[in-house]
């Protein structure tokens, strides 16, 4: 896949920085993994595509390839021809590996051998969304600082402790990079444009794409607490944020009021006037939530998974499960 290109007379053609004749065209690969986050996939390759048009010349190029070499289903439903299959890709390529949510499961022995041959000739390798659960799984990324989406963040690191996964939008080094999906993949592309080609480039860029700014690298995924539940309470927000932080184990009531500087009843009435529901609740849906990504992403003991979640028998687990999610643990993980 080419991308079009503007003769260098073009009005809105700007100065960049200037780059050896044997470093362009830059080609990134993107390995399609059946259901890949279209939107972060779109997200890193519209600032490459929009960066030709204002440089007058193709200063990037991508292909797209599959395992085998077949059409790939996108998360919303939409078909992606590819060029070529996985196979095919030889030397010290760029590969970036683009998957989506719910994609976590282990990846054919062929890709990860590939992977790895990929590696060892010297190539640059990366995750976008969740596509670093595949170089993990090859057994590349431990003691690499890599991160993705927030949702499957704990599942990862429950799977690979060997690998520093945090919650920034992209990381770049020298032969890995890695972003959290979504917008995050325009954030990264923005930065690789300002050292390549020099930040008025990244900026143009940034302005086709109504970007207003390329985010640092460290901001945060999610919309803080204050924005996200639209409380300014300074205890609530503590008190929410220590929940999201320990989840295995959960603490108690009494060591959350004292963390805030409240009585355990004190934080239990701005939970119930604030919103609307108890300490308890709240803590146990967010237990929930983590005990979800860790059944359908890991293959830990369901009994575990329920103790971690502070819950003191699998059969309470599956209940409170069952009433959060319509069926029971066991059951999502067969399916």
């Amino acid at each position: 896949m080419t991308a079009t290109t503007l003769p260098t007379n073009w009005p809105g053609a700007i100065a960049r920085k200037p780059q050896p004749e044997a470093a362009r065209p830059s080609t990134t690969i993107y390995l399609l993994v059946d259901g890949f986050s279209m939107m972060a996939f779109v997200a890193a390759t519209e600032p490459l595509r929009i960066a030709n048009r204002i440089a007058g010349e193709t200063l990037y190029r991508w292909q797209l390839v599959s395992a085998s070499g077949a059409e790939v289903t996108a998360s919303n439903g939409m078909r992606v021809l590819v060029d070529a299959r996985l196979d095919e890709i030889t030397g010290s390529v760029r590969l970036a590996v683009c998957s989506g949510f719910l994609d976590e499961s282990s990846p054919s022995r062929a890709v990860l051998t590939r992977l790895r041959a990929l590696d060892g000739a010297g190539a640059v390798l990366g995750g976008i969304d969740t596509g670093c659960f595949a170089l993990a799984e090859a057994g590349l990324l431990d003691g690499q600082t890599v991160t993705l989406h927030w949702e499957s963040l704990p599942a990862f690191r429950e799977r690979y402790p060997l690998v520093h996964a945090v919650e920034s939008l992209y990381e770049i080094g020298s032969r890995r990079f890695s972003c959290a999906g979504g917008m995050a993949a325009t954030d990264m592309a923005l930065a690789e444009l300002a050292r390549e080609h020099g930040p008025d480039l990244a900026d143009a860029v940034a302005e086709q794409l109504i970007h207003d700014r390329a985010r640092d690298p460290a901001s945060r995924q999610r919309l803080s607490i204050v924005k996200r539940l639209g409380i300014h309470n300074a205890a609530l927000v503590r008190a929410i944020a220590l929940m999201e932080t320990h989840l295995e184990p959960p603490l108690s009531l009494a060591v959350l009021a004292q963390r805030v500087g409240r009585s355990p009843r004190q934080l239990q009435r701005l939970f119930e006037t604030e919103l609307h529901t108890t300490p308890k609740a709240w803590y146990r849906d967010l237990r929930l939530d983590h005990a979800r990504s860790l059944v359908e992403a890991t293959d830990r003991p369901l009994a575990e998974i329920a103790l971690a979640a502070g819950f003191s028998s699998a059969t309470a687990f599956s209940r409170a499960f069952r009433n959060r999610f319509g069926q029971a643990p066991s059951g999502l993980r067969r399916h």
